[in-house]
């Protein structure tokens, strides 16, 4: 096996040497030669501005050459047949150039199947085999106009290894800032350093619903914290230029019409100002505050107009009030759902013309580019197009890759260097502290946890040795993970620990149980009756439960937020034998565990917590690491109840006056323990003037006996108001480390932006009055009040 995979990579090599022999004459002292003409022309100039390089390469393109940088090539097994360049690119569409490579070589190929080809899994081979594709376009075509490797990153920069981080809802979950920039900075490095030179991420969409599959893909359902999450991101990401950010999904996207997924693919129901103030303030945020070089459209409509298809989303909203200045990439069939779903367009070429004039740069489907190419063509030869539009749209495109100097700095320099920085130790340490610094404490009545490192040690359940949470798609594919089972067993020794399944995942009719519950058969009841008896035999019982890949994920919105299968079953009878008893939730979304909640007297949300996620789990467990995270989703008590999110309107989650339904809900959102204790006091408030920022300080004190972390966060109230406003909203969060006995003064700014609101005429001001001020560990918990005004 090893002697064929050899062979195949050295004839593909001999191959492309063959096909197309190195031209170095092209590769000037500071410049490179991309038109082959012998002189220094303003594009090739790198002194020159990405203006005015912009404007001179337009200048010298065939409508060919322009159409081709309106779309996508998506890479090796998705279109590209090919791993490496052939002679028969020459004969190819992409043969006068392509706007980007979308996931090539990046180890996916579809779901639950990953390549195993040398150009994946060895680093180096993948640096040499990315160069000779960027080569291809540099040295074959007409202009030599680089490529922009385009790939996704929402834990990490997607390939066969790199460094692997919690989901992006576990990454919400840390509170942490610093943090989130540090692993934007590693995925930008990490994925230039493979020859990507953009990245699908962050997600700024606002989470709505609870029982959407796309959970794991977002840092919460407030738009403040996302927000300022997405900021620091996006910011590291793009530092130094090394690629660009194109964050998602753009516009009103997560608001789904019952969570729903598939085909449904959203029918958002929402209020313009609930638009406003919740689904697009991350979108406005990010792009002014980091100035992010791309952006997806999605494939929703909103108020009957396709956001993909309109104007006003992608020319008025986008770049003309929010200063967008990057280009729109369509998520994959938004520009064909034009005609095939939203039926606003007549055929895919009526489609065509519909997107780019609505202000689409690049098309991204997993299509061949030349079905849409070749209608642009036709669309600007029948005087449909305008030719200043193609101009403009292609522009976006080209200048964003002049500001990732890819015309002067196209390929990977040192495959060595790649080795060494990609999934390095450093990197994989602060991988490691977000897995430990995202789990979240739920219950720990009388202090069952931390457990004592001396017991023998049940683990029990079908998550327990599940991680495939952490090799899913949208991220590294194949990182070292250790699962929970390994992670106790490394930390007590396999002595001490047993392990029983207990059940699976789900049962047999799953999802049809959801509604339609069944007893289990003998095989079954027989895996509960092994593991009733392994926690007998045992101090104390880790019972591994929730979801995972199969029961969340895009297209996997669920019905019910019930423990799948028969895991209540499962940890009832382990609770009934009378040991301690310590329930691990995995998954991406929050789970209706009242009686968990009532009978179990530990609790921990682990969410999707990452290749290191075993070991992060087991610091927690045994005491070796203070858990701190916090909850960025509401936990409610039944999907009977929901919607039900944060922030909401005055009253409109009360349950005040109720007598015919279930109360309350199961945990906050902002809700999160500790293994210590944290009081708060002198609260200050500076003097408040007109358009000026206003300071509020704090001290925070750790009151118990161990290190922890407090996520102290202040939200605000206008309290009285021309239009109906939030209950609170979150502005402004801090995580703060303190030692046993130790204080710390909190000082957060608020910026006259923090406290403005639609008017009834929907302008976007601040209104006198009144702001109260709340400062806690939770939205419910909340510690300390005041108040300020604004004349």
């Amino acid at each position: 096996m090893k002697l064929t995979i050899t062979c195949f990579v050295f004839f593909c090599t001999l191959f492309l040497c063959l096909s197309f022999k190195k031209d170095p004459s092209i590769y000037k002292r500071g410049w490179i030669d991309l038109n082959k003409n012998g002189k220094k022309d303003i594009y090739e100039d790198p002194n020159e501005s990405a203006e005015r390089r912009t404007a001179d390469l337009v200048s010298r393109m065939t409508l060919e050459e322009k159409t081709c940088q309106m779309a996508t090539l998506y890479g090796w097994k998705r279109i590209l047949k090919d791993s490496l360049p052939t002679a028969a690119w020459k004969n190819e569409i992409w043969k006068d150039g392509i706007a980007n490579i979308d996931e090539h070589l990046n180890g996916f190929v579809s779901w639950g199947v990953t390549s195993q080809s040398p150009l994946v899994t060895d680093i180096r081979k993948h640096v040499k085999a990315m160069n000779e594709t960027q080569r291809f376009f540099i040295e074959q075509t007409r202009l030599g106009i680089p490529v922009d490797f385009t790939n996704e990153g929402l834990r990490g920069v997607e390939a066969y290894e790199a460094t692997a981080f919690p989901d992006q809802l576990n990454m919400g979950m840390t509170w942490n800032r610093v943090l989130v920039h540090q692993m934007g900075i590693i995925t930008g490095m990490e994925a230039r350093a493979l020859g990507y030179t953009n990245v699908y991420a962050p997600v700024l969409d606002v989470a709505r619903d609870q029982r959407w599959g796309r959970l794991e893909e977002v840092y919460g359902e407030d738009p403040y914290l996302v927000a300022r999450l997405g900021v620091e991101m996006a910011r590291g990401m793009q530092q130094n230029h090394q690629i660009a950010a194109t964050v998602k999904h753009f516009a009103v996207y997560s608001a789904n019409k019952g969570a729903r997924e598939g085909q449904a693919r959203t029918d958002p129901q929402v209020s313009p100002r609930e638009v406003e103030n919740i689904l697009l303030y991350p979108f406005k945020k990010v792009i002014k505050e980091v100035g992010v070089m791309g952006v997806m459209s999605s494939y929703n409509d909103y108020d009957g107009i396709p956001i993909s298809g309109s104007n006003y989303w992608l020319i008025q909203r986008l770049r003309k009030e929010m200063g967008f200045k990057g280009y729109v990439v369509s998520d994959s069939d938004a520009l064909e759902y034009l005609y095939s779903k939203h039926h606003v367009a007549a055929n895919l070429k009526d489609a065509v013309l519909q997107a780019f004039m609505a202000g689409m740069n690049v098309r991204t489907t997993f299509k061949r580019p030349d079905s849409i190419i070749l209608y642009a063509r036709e669309l600007v030869k029948e005087g449909k197009l305008p030719i200043d539009t193609v101009n403009s749209r292609v522009s976006d495109v080209l200048r964003v890759k002049f500001q990732l100097g890819l015309f002067d700095h196209p390929y990977v320099e040192d495959e060595n260097a790649t080795a060494k920085i990609v999934n390095s130790t450093a990197h994989r340490a602060v991988a490691f502290r977000a897995s430990r610094e995202s789990i979240v404490l739920l219950k720990n009545k009388g202090n069952i946890l931390p457990l004592s490192k001396s017991q023998r040690v049940a683990v029990i359940g079908p998550n327990a040795t599940n991680d495939e949470y952490a090799h899913s798609h949208y991220g590294p594919l194949a990182s070292r993970s250790t699962n929970i089972l390994e992670g106790i067993r490394a930390k007590l020794g396999d002595g001490k620990v047993t392990y029983a399944l207990g059940c699976t995942l789900v049962d047999k009719t799953w999802p049809e149980s959801e509604i339609l519950p069944q007893d289990p058969d003998q095989a079954e009841q027989q895996m509960i009756d092994h593991a009733v008896k392994t926690a007998s035999e045992a101090d104390a019982a880790v019972v591994v439960l929730g979801g995972n890949t199969l029961t969340a994920g895009e297209n996997k919105s669920r019905t019910s937020l019930d423990l799948p299968g028969f895991q209540l079953r499962l940890i009832k009878a382990v609770k009934a034998t009378g040991k301690s008893v310590v329930v691990v939730l995995i998954g991406a979304q929050p789970m209706t565990i009242n009686w968990i909640d009532q009978n179990v007297a530990g609790i921990i949300y682990a969410g999707y917590p990452g290749v290191q996620g075993g070991n992060a789990l087991a610091d927690v467990l045994f005491g070796d690491y203070n858990p701190g995270g916090k909850l960025t989703l509401t936990f409610p008590k039944s999907v009977g109840q929901l919607p039900l999110n944060f922030p909401a309107k005055p009253n409109s989650q009360t349950d005040e006056g109720e007598q015919a339904k279930i109360k309350g809900l199961l945990y906050p959102f902002g809700f999160g323990l500790s293994y210590t204790t944290f009081s708060y006091s002198n609260l200050v408030i500076s003097p408040v003037s007109v358009n000026q920022d206003i300071t509020i300080s704090l001290k925070v004190s750790n009151t118990g006996k161990v290190t922890g972390d407090e996520v102290v966060q202040l939200y605000l109230r206008d309290v009285l108001s021309s239009v109906t406003t939030y209950e609170k909203v979150l502005r402004g969060f801090e995580r703060i480390t303190l030692q046993p006995g130790e204080s710390k003064d909190v000082t957060f700014k608020i910026v006259q932006d923090d406290l403005k609101l639609y008017n009834r005429e929907m302008q976007y001001l601040v209104e006198p009055g009144v702001f109260k001020v709340m400062l806690g560990s939770s939205s419910e918990d909340i510690r300390l009040t005041g108040s300020f005004e604004i004349k």
